[in-house]
């Protein structure tokens, strides 16, 4: 079996799709012929945690853990937030901030290059160029952002001229928050010369959403494939399901106040007004990490006693709270750049087969692949003609106790087809990609 060093941040018991699409390949990748081995800190900085995803990791993997320095302790003290409270969903672009908050995000832009965890680079090489000689891989992997493990990557693979795999799960600087870093000139050129540096000398570079591919294919020579996020069915096939009897409009996973459907909220209001049943019905179900603005949009539209606010859940309740839900809410942040996003909870979304509206642009990633598979919609911020005519077909099919979205064409987005494309990207950087049998391209 081959082995592949995937180098990632994130990693159970973080949560989210940072560590759901990593650790999905590597449940997969040893019967593609590949052994995982996972190096991750032992001490990262979480939004939150998910233990359960520590059952998806296969016996055959090895994680190395080893401990990081990150600046975030000097962080809270500045903006005076300790634990849990340290940040927002996204704290770089929310809301108003106070003059020590614009201090530290200055200093994190500036000073901390491409992210906080570039101390973690170099002692990083050191111990990875050790570990290697005694446990040799085929190929490295790297995963970010954070954009830190693309460097780590970048240096292993030139000391050992290992081929290399650059994962990008988010662009770097067309990213949406990137021009809210308040960076200086420097700063700035540091940032594209470190991105140029690691497009052109990756082996290959991962993509996620077709349009992100685009603009990678427009900034390197660099072979450029697209690999999408996905949904595991075994997550599926084993939740079991019970209807609550409610109209449930259900978002999961993270909540950013710059994503906060204010027209939604005033549009199911006025539904509850004009309809005694839709309100004595109506439930608005969040399951996750949600910004404190957004609660208090939903109170404010008369919509409280709807609310259910059930916290970060683990991944397993998230699924179950996926496949009851009468509509699955999916706003976009209100960033130009979120057109090319393809969000990771989106295929979970389409495997639950409930229908989607999306909030965001309509000529989107998104929109793309709702349309195409038959699951949704995507109506712009403004659009309260779409918006309420889509609530008012899933209302309709909720009293015809009809609520699936009849969604086609996604099992390319399973898994396990994922992970096999992706052990065919390996195999071909490693001289093995005739091994396999002729099956779907790269």
């Amino acid at each position: 079996m081959k082995r592949v060093l995937i180098i990632s941040y994130y990693w159970p018991p973080a949560g989210g799709s940072g560590v759901q699409r990593w650790v999905k390949f590597s449940k997969y990748l040893p019967s593609e012929g590949w052994q995982p081995v996972i190096y991750t800190p032992s001490n990262p900085e979480l939004i939150a945690e998910d233990r359960s995803l520590a059952d998806d990791i296969p016996p055959e993997a090895e994680v190395i853990r080893k401990h990081i320095f990150e600046p975030y302790n000097a962080y809270r003290k500045l903006t005076g937030k300790t634990g849990s409270e340290s940040g927002e969903v996204n704290p770089i672009n929310a809301g108003s901030k106070t003059p020590w908050q614009r201090l530290a995000l200055f200093v994190r832009g500036n000073f901390f290059i491409p992210d906080p965890r570039c101390f973690w680079v170099r002692p990083s090489v050191r111990f990875l160029e050790k570990y290697l000689k005694r446990h040799p891989v085929d190929i490295i992997v790297s995963t970010g952002p954070p954009h830190s493990m693309h460097l780590i990557a970048m240096k292993l693979a030139r000391a050992t001229g290992l081929p290399w795999v650059a994962d990008f799960r988010d662009p770097w600087t067309r990213m949406f928050y990137f021009k809210h870093l308040s960076l200086t000139r420097w700063a700035m050129g540091r940032h594209r010369r470190l991105e140029k540096k690691v497009l052109d000398n990756a082996s290959v570079i991962v993509a996620v959403s077709p349009l992100v591919q685009k603009e990678f294919m427009e900034m390197t020579g660099t072979r450029v494939e697209l690999i999408t996020n996905g949904y595991d069915e075994s997550d599926f096939d084993d939740a079991v399901v019970e209807s609550d009897g409610y109209f449930n409009i259900t978002h999961t996973g993270l909540f950013a106040a710059d994503g906060n459907p204010t027209l939604l909220w005033d549009i199911l209001a006025r539904k509850c007004r004009e309809n005694p049943e839709f309100n004595r019905m109506l439930r608005i179900r969040l399951a996750g990490k949600t910004d404190a603005e957004i609660i208090e949009a939903i109170r404010a539209a008369g919509l409280g006693g709807h609310l259910r606010d059930n916290g970060y859940q683990p991944h397993t309740v998230a699924v179950k709270e996926q496949k009851s839900a009468s509509v699955l809410l999916l706003p976009l942040r209100k960033e130009p750049e979120y057109k090319a996003v393809l969000p990771g909870k989106l295929f979970e979304y389409l495997a639950a087969g409930r229908p989607v509206l999306g909030i965001g642009q309509p000529d989107g990633a998104m929109a793309i692949i709702l349309k195409d598979t038959g699951a949704g919609t995507v109506a712009d911020w403004n659009d309260c003609e779409t918006m309420s005519g889509f609530i008012d077909g899933c209302w309709k099919r909720f009293q015809e106790d009809s609520p699936d979205a009849g969604t086609e064409n996604i099992s390319a987005y399973s898994r396990k087809n994922l992970t096999a494309r992706m052990a065919r990207l390996l195999d071909s950087l490693t001289g093995n990609a005739c091994s396999r049998p002729a099956g779907e391209g790269i």
